[in-house]
């Protein structure tokens, strides 16, 4: 049975009708919804409701759906599930890209150093990649080979590297490494289960410093020189050689 446009009291609403347009009452009551795809259907007197010589007529789909547009009022479809955007890996790459350099333009200046670890098996040859710019455009790299160690180990000795590299009077610098767990020992309280002795002579080393940012970025994300510290490190690795500066720049 379709329906048709009606007032009700001067509301507009779809009600119940028979094939000719007029509305269907049962017990004085007829069915009427107040909008197209809505679920609830109530009952109106027949008395208070008024149908046009005009008006259009509906099927049940096309209210049920609420895909149509009465009295000059539109009423939109349902609307279709959102379907999250998956971003693409090159956009994800460019985006961390891009927020990286934000951040490092922020950070002034000053001293800055990229560093990352890297394993042939957790534990296996493991070595440590270090990658340091200076405030004149000086761009300084230094690979180590660790012999038998976990990635962790990796990780904090890139990091130690650095702190060693970094020139006395350097002020306030900045190290990027990818390594949570790296940042987690060293700055942020986590108590170390392993490691200790070498984290412990690096906490040394940072509170010796007059200001030091250990700041996360996301690995393989198309950050230059974090990817060229990992690319360090995995020399290491596979050259089984040691390749560092001895001295600050």
């Amino acid at each position: 049975m379709p329906w048709v446009e009606a007032n009700l009291r001067d509301q507009r609403v779809l009600a119940r009708c028979d094939t000719d347009g007029r509305v269907q009452a049962d017990g004085g009551r007829v069915d009427v919804v107040y909008k197209a795809g809505a679920s609830k259907v109530y009952r109106a007197s027949a008395a208070n409701i008024t149908v046009s010589k005009t008006a259009a007529q509906y099927t049940d789909e096309q209210v049920a759906s609420g895909g149509l547009s009465y009295l000059g009022n539109a009423l939109p479809p349902k609307a279709a599930p959102t379907v999250p955007t998956v971003p693409t890996v090159r956009e994800l790459r460019a985006n961390e890209a891009a927020k990286h350099k934000r951040h490092a333009e922020a950070s002034g200046a000053g001293w800055v150093a990229y560093t990352d670890g890297a394993c042939s098996g957790n534990p296996g040859p493991a070595g440590a990649g270090v990658v340091l710019l200076g405030p004149n455009k000086e761009i300084v790299e230094g690979y180590e080979y660790l012999g038998l160690q976990t990635n962790n180990v990796g990780e904090l000795v890139g990091i130690e590297r650095a702190l060693d590299l970094f020139p006395e009077d350097a002020g306030e610098v900045t190290v990027y490494t990818d390594s949570q767990y790296a940042i987690g020992v060293l700055s942020k309280g986590w108590k170390a289960k392993a490691n200790v002795a070498l984290i412990a002579r690096i906490r040394e080393k940072l509170k010796a410093r007059t200001k030091v940012h250990l700041v996360y970025v996301r690995g393989h994300t198309g950050v230059v020189y974090n990817e060229k510290a990992d690319e360090l490190a995995r020399l290491a690795v596979s050259s089984r050689k040691t390749a560092m500066p001895i001295t600050p720049p």
